[in-house]
């Protein structure tokens, strides 16, 4: 796995895991990468510093002050999380449920079996892992999601 700050036209800076540049590469290629604050598809990879740890007990002035904050930044978590959920939310009524049968529609997708189209549904932590190893563009829900099934 690969981890991408990345940022949309908007200027908005995240965060997004893939499995491989590769990966990433043929997502954006698709459109498929998108701000989760304002769901714009201009996405592109912003600046990263790399992570190396400093010797021994020594820290850095920089890893040690306050960050600084942009004003066109939410600040509110609360509001980060509104967004979250509502994105989230429409995207999944935008889906097709397809519970157990996840990692086996979307790796038909994957290799031009089935036509593509947005699906949701469960895997286990394992069947993920191979999926994301074979390449099949797939990612969490970041918030917790109730199935059809098990609704009142």
């Amino acid at each position: 796995m690969i981890v991408f700050d990345l940022r949309c036209g908007c200027g908005h800076v995240f965060e997004a895991w893939f499995a491989s540049s590769a990966a990433y590469e043929e997502q954006q290629t698709r459109a498929l990468v998108r701000c989760p604050l304002c769901e714009s598809a201009t996405v592109t990879k912003a600046v990263m510093a790399p992570n190396i740890p400093a010797k021994g007990n020594a820290r850095s002035a920089a890893l040690t002050a306050p960050l600084p904050v942009d004003p066109a930044m939410p600040v509110d978590p609360a509001k980060v999380i509104a967004a979250i959920i509502a994105h989230q939310s429409a995207q999944l009524e935008k889906s097709e449920w397809v519970g157990r049968s996840f990692p086996d529609r979307a790796r038909a997708m994957h290799l031009g079996d089935e036509v593509t189209t947005p699906i949701h549904g469960e895997t286990s932590a394992a069947e993920a892992r191979e999926l994301a190893e074979e390449g099949v563009p797939i990612a969490p829900l970041l918030v917790p999601f109730v199935p059809p099934s098990a609704r009142n």
